[in-house]
């Protein structure tokens, strides 16, 4: 079977190239009125692919000005529900950093597809799509020997505003979540993903003169909202690279020992980790691993600091405000609302009195952090199925961004497994975003391994009924499937 698997998707190599390139013409840049177009002409390109596939349903979801795609092919009785989740809108580009290509110019150069969203994320579409045409090549199958339904968000890349909303009116039902929105370690060590790190975003505005001021007549006395908010900035670690918010650390656990042993199995060495991460040098909280910092430790991070005159020519004044925008990632057993808490008092406490200062940390808007039951039997079938792709075994990984894993797990009322085919490699939200073509290829063979090993399964109890909330109660959440 891995045989026939593999020379399809080889025989069809040039054509998953063109396919994906089609996708990544469709500028659906997140959050961009002007792109709001062609959000939904990606919207309508992917159902019009997933309609060619063979998919007897195919619907597009309003979801504001970033409508969702959602398909399912349903035609094998007894065997198990697979909601498959991802996205197909990018991150906005800037085309002068770019130099393989121009950001939605796409093409193919030594074995990799170049242009915005190649990797994150349609190319885990496009490989789902193919995983699913060597499946049915291989078996000679009408209909996929598992029941598939397709959710693919249209704005995932700024919070998936709209996704609980439409998981409540339409309540999709399945036996296990698959989320391909994740990284791979090597091509020639793949591994599976058993977590993801919450993320929440806080914006914090720091307030000096009340306007801005020449400052060859106020240096000096006045407020420089820039040096509070750096110093405020420089005193979020201490000198072992750990948070310094009060209690941040309280609910945290360190890895267990399998964990910690899974991970050191890894293939890893300093040099090639900064060079494949472009990170030149490596810092973090002492007395942990790199791969245990990435996928086991909370962390806060400042993205962005404006102030001034960014742009253009300097007006030499005492800016009137400072901004930075704070990501923090959580672990699991972390509470969101409590760090956002921990955040806010800890700004108090520690910002200059001579400014004034608004933070805002909308709780809401972030996504919690979810693990994967690691003896649940789709983790072994995936690592087997990752072994028929990649021809390697398959380790145990995490990953270190976020997304909607935890909402899905709440709202399906099913267990989750993480596959994506992107490499750290592949400048995911940077210039020269790529793709393999041999990880993709590789990716959509796991999947096609994948679906018939699953299809041996039974489901052993039923989806669990909604709450009035429309969420399934965390007790009875997941759907059991057995060999």
């Amino acid at each position: 079977m891995s045989t026939e698997i593999h020379s399809f998707l080889t025989g069809n190599r040039d054509h998953i190239a063109r396919e994906l390139c089609d996708w990544v013409r469709l500028p659906s840049v997140a959050g961009v009125p002007e792109r709001a177009a062609d959000v939904n002409r990606s919207a309508h390109w992917l159902a019009g692919a997933l309609r060619d596939l063979g998919f007897p349903t195919v619907e597009v979801w309003p979801a504001g000005d970033a409508p969702a795609v959602y398909a399912e092919w349903c035609a094998a009785p007894g065997a198990p529900t697979v909601l498959i989740y991802s996205h197909h809108d990018v991150r906005a580009a800037k085309d002068e950093q770019w130099e393989e290509t121009a950001p939605f110019e796409p093409v193919v150069r030594d074995g990799y597809v170049y242009g915005r969203g190649a990797s994150d994320a349609k190319g885990q579409v496009v490989a789902h799509l193919w995983g699913l045409r060597a499946h049915l090549a291989a078996t000679g199958r009408d209909a996929p020997a598992v029941n598939v339904k397709i959710l693919v968000d249209g704005e995932e890349e700024t919070g998936s505003a709209h996704l609980a909303g439409l998981l409540d009116e339409h309540r999709p039902q399945a036996d296990l979540i698959v989320f391909s929105d994740t990284l791979l370690w090597r091509r020639d060590h793949p591994a599976v993903c058993l977590s993801m790190r919450g993320t929440m975003l806080a914006e914090l505005e720091v307030y000096g003169p009340h306007r801005d001021v020449h400052s060859g007549a106020v240096s000096g006395p006045a407020p420089n909202p820039v040096i509070e908010l750096a110093a405020l900035i420089a005193a979020l670690h201490d000198d072992e690279g750990r948070v310094t918010l009060p209690g941040f650390y309280d609910a945290v656990t360190e890895p267990s020992e399998q964990t910690r042993a899974e991970l050191a199995a890894l293939p890893y060495s300093d040099e090639d980790w900064l060079t494949r991460s472009d990170t030149r040098s490596i810092g973090g909280e002492k007395g942990f691993t790199v791969l245990e910092r990435l996928w086991a430790r909370p962390t806060v991070e400042v993205l962005t600091v404006v102030a001034g005159d960014p742009v253009g020519p300097s007006r030499a004044a005492v800016p009137a405000v400072a901004t930075a925008s704070i990501s923090i990632r959580t672990v699991p057993d972390q509470s969101m609302p409590e760090v956002a808490k921990q955040l806010q008092r800890w700004v108090e406490a520690t910002i200059s009195d001579r400014v004034e200062y608004k933070l805002d940390v909308p709780v809401e808007d972030g996504q919690e952090p979810y693990r994967t039951p690691r003896d649940h039997p789709a983790v072994a079938m995936l690592a087997a199925a990752m072994e028929d792709g990649f021809g390697a075994p398959a380790g145990r990984m995490g990953n270190a961004g976020g997304g909607p894993a935890d909402l899905l797990v709440r709202k399906v009322g099913a267990p989750l497994v993480f596959f994506g085919t992107s490499l750290p490699e592949d400048r995911w939200h940077d210039s020269d975003e790529r793709t393999g073509l041999d990880v993709l290829i590789a990716g959509a063979a796991t999947l096609a391994s994948f679906w018939q090993r699953l299809s041996s399964c039974r489901v052993t109890s039923e989806v669990p009924d909604y709450g009035e909330n429309g969420t399934v109660d965390s007790g009875t959440a997941g759907v059991a499937v057995q060999p």
